[in-house]
């Protein structure tokens, strides 16, 4: 269990094949302190597992499914990755509740600063559009926001500075690909509810 507040972006160090999967190494930060092999870290907002530690490379596997509905299938290296440790069960639950199980990856149409800001809109996958409400909460490649306005498939969000700065959404452009996971708490309402898809 993850809150969507990333404590830095990692750099990629390699992405090879393995076996029936991939191998992805991240250099890492602070990120490293207190982390074992095991430990489940969000890559981009994927729950990865820790399988090795070397300094601050830190190495996860994938597998085939994970590499093709996620976006890090366009991980290279030298590219840059969010990464957040699990959520402590003492620790603070700044953003929401984010499991790192992605619903899909929605598409950027537009991307641009507005004031001392940034606006982020985004187009999700037929069907998931049933999950967004305005002033609710969403996870993009990990980073929990609050959404802005919702029209049909298509969503924004505001990046503030900080955000902007110590995440790879700097490193987006419009037509880019980002991981979405959608507020839980909304999937869960509408089981019970029996709500229709």
């Amino acid at each position: 269990m993850f809150t969507g507040i990333v404590a830095e972006a990692g750099v990629v160090q390699a992405v090879t094949r393995r076996g029936k999967g991939w191998s992805l190494e991240v250099e890492g930060g602070s990120i490293i302190a207190g982390l074992k092999v095991g430990d489940s870290v969000a890559v981009n907002g994927c729950c990865l597992t820790v399988t090795e530690l070397k300094g601050k490379q830190l190495a996860f596997d994938l597998l085939d499914e994970t590499k093709e509905k996620t976006n890090l299938q366009s991980a290279r290296v030298g590219s840059r990755v969010n990464l957040e440790g699990s959520l402590k069960a003492d620790g603070k639950l700044g953003g929401h509740f984010v499991t790192g199980h992605i619903d899909g990856m929605a598409q950027v149409t537009k991307w641009a600063r507005s004031g001392e800001d940034w606006e982020l809109e985004a187009e999700v996958p037929e069907g998931l559009e049933r999950y967004l409400v305005p002033k609710g909460c969403v996870a993009v490649d990990g980073i929990s926001l609050t959404i802005g306005r919702v029209e049909k498939r298509r969503f924004n969000v505001w990046i503030i500075p900080h955000t902007y700065e110590v995440t790879t959404l700097r490193d987006r452009n419009e037509g880019d690909k980002v991981n979405l996971e959608c507020d839980l708490l909304a999937k869960y309402v509408e089981k019970m509810t029996g709500a229709k898809k």
